[in-house]
């Protein structure tokens, strides 16, 4: 898709919205901060089929591994690009939808206590696919690990070294520039809290979805967490009890993006799609066929 000619007002990264309902414009005034408006919901994915998809997947290409957490990302990819309300934010009190879908997560870089942790911000396009996406995150973790660590990491150590005046001055000057959209490229293109979706992936430590705060400082207005697959007893249509594999899911959203309507259904098709991995194979911008 073409990106909109920029108008008076509108962000580098994002266009502002402009016709709004009387309810959502007065809504950053009655709640004017994100963790005033986090709405959390918890759901349970069926992945028992998408398990024996990616083991499939993986038979046929052994040189590279694909895993859940890929699934994951493409279904949230794919999901945001036919619900672009996801991809809005609030700053300024005023609304704005990004140009690009972009994903956060931690990576691990050693699965120890005192193992460091590197942020990963992947983005995705219309024409990105499953396969796309489960390549370039494998690359970048083993980069990351092998390396230790990407621009991000070197930035936050250099700022570390300051006193807390300077530290304090400092983050009270970004979040002026941010309130009058005047941010710094440099610094939202590598920021976690300026994705559309921050993940954590809480299964690779074999724990469950707990919930998990949305964050002032940014324009992040949707956190995930993804616990660890365990199984449990789901009924059928008839009553019939079947032993499936369950992925928990804690999402935490702004409520102010949106509304309750329009949140469902983009939990109903990013179910759909989890559940149904093959229409991942294809560009993320082909239409999703799903029970509504």
């Amino acid at each position: 898709m073409e990106r909109p000619k920029r108008q008076w007002g509108d962000r580098q990264e994002a266009r502002r919205i402009r016709d709004l309902d009387p309810v959502h414009q007065l809504m950053p005034y009655f709640l004017p901060k994100r963790c005033d408006a986090e709405v959390y919901m918890h759901e349970k994915v069926d992945v028992t089929n998408t398990l024996q998809y990616i083991k499939t997947q993986n038979e046929l290409n052994p040189e590279h591994k694909m895993t859940l957490f890929h699934v994951v990302l493409a279904g949230m990819s794919k999901t945001i690009i036919h619900m672009p309300y996801l991809n809005r934010f609030i700053s300024g009190k005023r609304f704005y939808e990004r140009h690009e879908v972009s994903l956060s997560f931690v990576i691990k870089k050693q699965f120890t206590e005192k193992g460091e942790e590197s942020l990963m911000i992947l983005k995705t396009k219309e024409d990105t696919t499953l396969n796309e996406i489960s390549r370039k995150v494998a690359e970048e973790v083993k980069g990351i690990r092998e390396t230790g660590g990407n621009q991000l990491d070197r930035v936050l150590h250099f700022l570390v070294r300051f006193p807390r005046p300077v530290l304090t001055l400092f983050t009270t000057l970004l979040n002026i520039l941010e309130y009058y959209g005047k941010m710094s490229k440099f610094l939202w293109e590598m920021d976690p809290y300026y994705s559309t979706v921050l993940l954590a992936n809480l299964g690779s430590i074999k724990i469950g979805a707990p919930y998990h705060h949305l964050n002032n400082y940014g324009t992040n207005s949707i956190m995930v967490t993804i616990g660890e697959v365990h199984k449990e007893l789901i009924p059928d249509k008839d009553g019939n009890l079947h032993l499936r594999d369950i992925m928990e899911m804690g999402i935490t959203i702004d409520e102010r993006i949106g509304d309750g309507y329009y949140f469902a259904k983009s939990i109903k098709i990013l179910k759909h799609l989890l559940q149904n991995p093959k229409l991942l194979e294809f560009p993320f911008n082909e239409e999703v066929d799903y029970d509504d």
